[in-house]
């Protein structure tokens, strides 16, 4: 395995919860002087542990997560946990139960999610919760039939919507 410093370690966990991102953020995270100089850095210091999607947004591979100990589109910042999520994943947490709140079925979060405008169907919202517990957003408790609520308190959330 290759031996990575600190300073590539840590800008691969910014790779890792910034994904999927893109030169100019990563441009700003590590106070470089243009997007070029950032690809430079990152085919010269990290390019087995990243890709380019179809849409040209730099990506970590699964090797670069577990090497970093980090979750894919999750940072703590300084007013809590920051996850980028797409649309419908938003539209979860904006209408799912609190911290303190009796958990939901899927099939409520479904209905809440329907009632909030966003287009979803039960799997999209099953697998969308199941995405969100993976993050450590959501949590998973056990009754009947699998009930969810937010793992974390609203209050120290945010969630921004990816572009992908």
């Amino acid at each position: 395995m290759t031996e990575l410093s600190d300073e590539a370690r840590e800008r691969l966990a910014d790779v890792v919860a910034l994904q999927p991102t893109k030169n100019g953020e990563l441009q700003e995270r590590w106070g470089m002087d243009s997007g070029s100089d950032v690809h430079s850095y990152l085919e010269s210091e990290l390019k087995r542990f990243y890709y380019r999607d179809e849409n040209s947004l730099i990506r970590a591979t699964d090797e670069a997560a577990q090497l970093v100990d980090a979750d894919p589109g999750v940072e703590d910042g300084e007013d809590g946990r920051v996850v980028r999520v797409p649309r419908l994943q938003v539209g979860i947490l904006e209408v799912l139960a609190g911290i303190d709140e009796e958990p939901q079925s899927v099939v409520s979060v479904l209905h809440d999610v329907q009632a909030a405008g966003y287009d979803a169907d039960v799997d999209a919202v099953r697998s969308g919760l199941r995405s969100l517990e993976s993050k450590g957003v959501v949590t998973s408790i056990r009754k009947t039939v699998p009930t969810f609520r937010l793992a974390v308190d609203r209050a120290d959330l945010t969630v921004e919507e990816r572009t992908d």
